[in-house]
């Protein structure tokens, strides 16, 4: 058998290597034409992606500038307006998601609170006040404008009040743990924070033999200004005592909970219905100075006795059904069951964005500045106000009113005081006097004018307390507390260091960049 016959013959050299080009050139032509199809793909993809893109972002820049004029169409201020309309349109699907979740048209829906009606005062109630708001009037008519005004909002001028104004917060608060101890039918807490620590013991030691003798006790606080700091199992146990606790708009639910804003800034208690406080301080140790944060904390406060309790009780039950919560008497048995000596009146007052536009808190300071004649003294940790608050302060120094600014030395938070420096220039220009508490954190905030008005209470100088937050505080006119809040800002004062033209010039570059950058953003700070 040949060879021929049993096995194929091998090709011969040259023709298997012209074999093996055509191949290997067969498939690289192969691969280029791939190559080149997924060019021409990812090419038309591009494109087609890019007129999409183009469209879809003039969609979102349209959605944005819609939104921007309905934001400036609504009423509010405009610093808060320019904030959300910067923040739209320059990052628009940043800023859009952010409104979406954390603004809202209609705020009072997303906390879920109930809408129920204020509590309404009997005619003899009204009839009253309006009698003690036109003895104000003849007395003293710039502040009887003022107390008319807000009498008209739902807010009674009383008599029948002891005020007594607490310098510090560990003065405040201890004065108010005393009276906790004396509690027989019920004490009633809304605070902004709420903390574990060594008061908060004091305060659960109270509460258990209160609890134990049948007295009702209420407790409301923030869970944004409490986060991290009142744990469950603290809660828990107030509840096990018999203590009642409801939280201000959880924010660990959902995400479109988590607002910086819209919180419940009160600092509120009610004792028995013939005690309450307002002020400054939480219930935290560093605002009793048990324990240090940001130097000395300078906070303040007042206890009210009588009559004019009733306003701040009020709010506090209409907060508390608001949010679900139940009493267990009806309404007058909270109501005050004597009457205090004092001099002068008593205006208690409340606010929240659900009132907005109306701001009652922002008003009073207005007229308290525009109103003064001789001097207005304002302490207050933050500063970040409208157009309306810097002009009123600026021509009341202008016009030679002696208008006295008092802010910490040592800030809690630095970013908002670099935003409250950038407006120092101006106030400065018009003979505004500005003080920085040099031991550490003023956090009181007080406005007194001529001697004759004054102010103690949550709000601070700036846009969130005034148009975004649930505030409260007392106007007094005429009471001899003024005068030891007056005493108290001497001493502010004279632990001071003024700030001058040259200090606010020659401040940190940063200070001055980051200040300019961060104003139309402070509802945020």
């Amino acid at each position: 058998m040949g060879k021929e016959e049993g096995f194929p013959l091998k090709k011969p050299h040259v023709q298997q290597k012209t074999e093996r080009r055509i191949s290997a050139a067969l498939r690289l032509g192969l691969v280029a034409v791939l190559l080149l199809a997924q060019i021409a793909l990812v090419l038309f993809l591009s494109d087609l992606l890019r007129q999409r893109m183009a469209m879809a972002y003039t969609v979102l820049e349209l959605l944005a500038l819609a939104y921007a004029f309905r934001i400036n169409s609504r009423p509010g201020g405009n610093s808060y307006k320019l904030g959300w309309t910067l923040l739209i349109l320059t990052v628009p699907v940043v800023g859009l998601i952010l409104y979406w979740l954390w603004n809202g048209d209609h705020p009072q829906k997303r906390l879920d609170l109930k809408k129920l009606p204020r509590p309404q005062e009997s005619e003899a109630r009204r009839e009253a006040s309006r009698l003690q708001v036109e003895k104000l009037r003849r007395e003293h008519p710039e502040w009887g404008r003022l107390a008319a005004y807000l009498d008209r909002q739902g807010f009674p001028l009383y008599t029948g009040t002891g005020a007594v104004y607490l310098p510090t917060g560990e003065a405040y608060l201890a004065d108010m743990l005393e009276r906790m101890e004396q509690a027989e039918h019920f004490i009633f807490m809304e605070f902004y924070i709420m903390a574990e620590g060594q008061l908060w013991d004091r305060l659960m030691d109270i509460f258990r033999r209160k609890a134990g003798q049948g007295v009702e006790i209420k407790v409301l606080f923030d869970d944004f200004g409490s986060m991290m700091r009142m744990p469950e199992e603290a809660v828990e146990e107030l509840r096990r005592i018999g203590a009642e606790v409801l939280i201000f708009n959880p924010v660990h639910h959902y995400v479109n909970r988590l607002y910086f804003n819209y919180r419940d800034h009160r600092k509120i208690a009610c004792i028995d219905g013939d005690t309450a406080y307002t002020g400054g301080a939480n219930i935290a140790d560093e605002y009793a100075n048990i324990t240090e944060r940001f130097g000395y904390w300078k906070d303040d406060g007042i206890r009210l006795e009588g009559q004019a309790c009733w306003t701040l009780t009020r709010e506090f039950i209409y907060m508390w059904e608001r949010m679900g919560g139940s009493l267990q008497q009806e309404h007058d048995y909270y109501r005050p069951q004597s009457t205090a000596a004092g001099q002068g009146f008593v205006q208690p007052i409340a606010d929240g964005p659900d009132s907005n536009p109306v701001s009652s808190a922002e008003d009073a300071f207005l007229q308290l500045i525009g109103g003064a004649k001789h001097m207005v003294y304002i302490t207050s940790p933050y500063l970040a106000i409208d157009e309306s608050m810097e002009k009123a302060l600026c021509m009341a120094a202008g016009s030679g009113v002696d208008v006295r600014l008092m802010m910490p030395g040592i800030p809690d938070h630095k970013f908002a005081f670099m935003v409250a420096e950038s407006y120092f220039g101006e106030l400065l220009n018009h003979g505004v006097k500005i003080y920085r508490f040099t031991p550490g954190l003023l956090h009181g905030k007080t406005v007194l004018a001529d001697r004759e008005a004054a102010f103690v209470g949550s709000v601070n100088m700036d846009y969130r307390s005034f148009q975004l937050h649930f505030e409260c505080g007392t106007l007094l006119y005429g009471a001899p507390a003024i005068e030891t809040l007056l005493e108290d800002m001497d001493g502010i004062m004279e632990k001071s260091r003024q700030v001058t033209r040259a200090d606010w010039e020659h401040r940190p570059l940063l200070h001055r960049v980051l200040g300019g950058l961060l104003r139309p953003f402070a509802m945020w700070m």
